[in-house]
């Protein structure tokens, strides 16, 4: 009975925070704080975001060594 109990509360508390977190409980007065900081508001605040610059230099991996076959062990003969 215990466990059921427990099973239905982290449930329902999961259930919870899985709706605060997408900000349906904001007509409640419960939204997280990141809630009303979307892309626009963001953007907004960027410092010289001209000065990005997306470089693609990076040394590709060198293929890795291929070990050496084994040697063919004897048969032996019967």
């Amino acid at each position: 009975m215990k466990l059921r109990l427990l099973f239905v509360v982290l449930l329902l508390a999961n259930a919870g925070y899985f709706l605060w977190a997408r900000g349906d409980l904001a007509g409640f007065g419960l939204a997280p704080a990141g809630l009303n900081e979307r892309e626009p508001q963001r953007l907004a605040r960027q410092i010289r975001p001209e000065w990005l610059q997306i470089r693609n230099d990076a040394k590709p991996a060198a293929p890795a060594p291929t070990p050496a076959p084994a040697a063919a062990a004897p048969t032996p003969s019967p």
